[in-house]
């Protein structure tokens, strides 16, 4: 499990806005069908560096998610869209949101459904 430590950052709150950072692509995962989206974020307060990994079901209406974790500057050029997923689950907490939660945000752990 990767720890990262909690600074009391606006970044590290579930509702946190997207304006609160700068985003880049990453690339689409396409492992398994997944197109999922993902994407480096980076905290425009404390600099702090985001990976978000976004997906939804074409076949379904309100079927998108999407999770986010931090990682360290150490880590994260050995972040691909492919192991973005991995990596998030990795972490000792994530953020993650969309459409299939009723577009709430919360703190999550450990595996994730897709």
């Amino acid at each position: 499990m990767i720890k990262m430590q909690k600074l009391g950052c606006a970044c590290e709150k579930p509702t946190s806005s997207y304006t609160e950072f700068r985003t880049s692509a990453l690339g689409v995962d396409q492992t398994h069908g997944k197109n999922a989206e993902v994407s480096i974020q980076q905290c425009k307060l404390c600099q702090r560096i985001w990976i978000r990994y976004a997906f939804h079901a074409d076949h379904t209406s309100e079927s998108g998610k999407w999770y986010k974790g931090m990682v360290s500057k150490k880590d994260r050029p050995q972040i691909t869209p492919e192991n973005a997923l991995g990596y998030i689950e990795s972490l000792e907490w994530y953020v993650y949101g969309g459409e299939f939660f009723g577009n709430t945000t919360a703190f999550g752990a450990g595996k994730i459904d897709i």
